[in-house]
């Protein structure tokens, strides 16, 4: 039976110019091994995914460049602040996510972490790098959409006469 704290998602840090310097194929959730003054860190708050990427080594997809702040009360047992990380993946993920990267032109992006039900976890995705005509018009395409939103927002609230 699922308690409300299994459904419970708190934002940790998000990496807003993946979604932009790519297109999000498919994303998976992945738990990620931390030490403890790690954790400590992320409660805080303290963590950058702006360098980081994930690629296979010996068979488990590991982490790389994510930075988490030394924690300010940890002694001579605080942790690297860049250093690799595992994700913790079901096999068969695995599987199927290193069979769509040896494809080419596909990467494993972080796109997100947060805590859920009190576990640390990674929203990676499955994307394709954008061409810089690509992110132009993705750009323009939201600038429209925030318009049309504007305007329907303006008529809504009755701003405008009918008509």
């Amino acid at each position: 039976m699922g308690t409300s704290r299994d459904a419970e998602r708190t934002l940790i840090a998000s990496n807003r110019k993946a979604r932009h310097d790519y297109t999000v194929l498919k994303t998976y959730e992945a738990g990620i091994v931390l030490a403890g003054t790690e954790v400590k860190s992320l409660r805080e708050g303290r963590v950058s995914l702006v360098d980081a990427f994930a690629q296979e080594r010996d068979g488990e997809i590991m982490l790389y460049g994510l930075h988490i702040a030394e924690y300010g009360y940890g002694t001579w047992t605080n942790h690297a602040p860049r250093r690799t990380r595992k994700l913790l993946l079901r096999r068969v993920e695995i599987a199927r996510i290193l069979a769509q990267t040896r494809e080419g032109g596909i990467t494993l992006v972080p796109l997100s972490m947060y805590f859920s039900g009190g576990w640390a976890k990674l929203e990676l995705g499955l994307a394709r790098g954008r061409r810089s005509y690509d992110k132009r018009q993705a750009l323009a395409e939201r600038d429209a959409n925030r318009e049309i939103a504007r305007e329907l927002g303006r008529r809504l609230k009755g701003r405008y006469g009918r008509g």
